[in-house]
């Protein structure tokens, strides 16, 4: 699959998601942390993805293993207006893409209207 190809499978990714939140009444501009999971066998390439994101403060990342494979978590604390949650989500499945490992996308905690 090209990274073009990747990247429009992920916004309709992204968009499906964004449309169950609204529909549980999501404050989309609320900031809060938002988890972008990666997931690959390599030991060496989880720390190389963790280890770029970080060292170039796009993310603060996490290594866990997990059933064989290896789990990286980029945390970003940021809105997840459509716009900027497309962009910022589209760089990582770049990201991905560059280091060769797998982007399983990204969760954060539903915040709803205080009224």
């Amino acid at each position: 699959m090209s990274i073009v190809d990747e990247l429009v499978s992920t916004v309709s990714a992204d968009i499906d998601l964004l449309r169950i939140r609204d529909g549980q009444g999501n404050v989309f501009a609320h900031r809060r942390p938002v988890d972008f999971v990666f997931v690959t066998e390599s030991e060496p390439q989880a720390t190389n993805v963790a280890g770029f994101l970080a060292d170039y403060r796009y993310a603060d990342t996490s290594v866990t293993p997990v059933n064989g494979e290896f789990r990286v978590v980029a945390t970003i604390v940021m809105s997840v207006e459509q716009q900027e949650l497309l962009a910022v989500s589209g760089f990582m499945r770049c990201i991905a893409a560059l280091f060769t490992v797998t982007y399983d996308g990204w969760g954060a905690p539903v915040v709803k209207s205080a009224s």
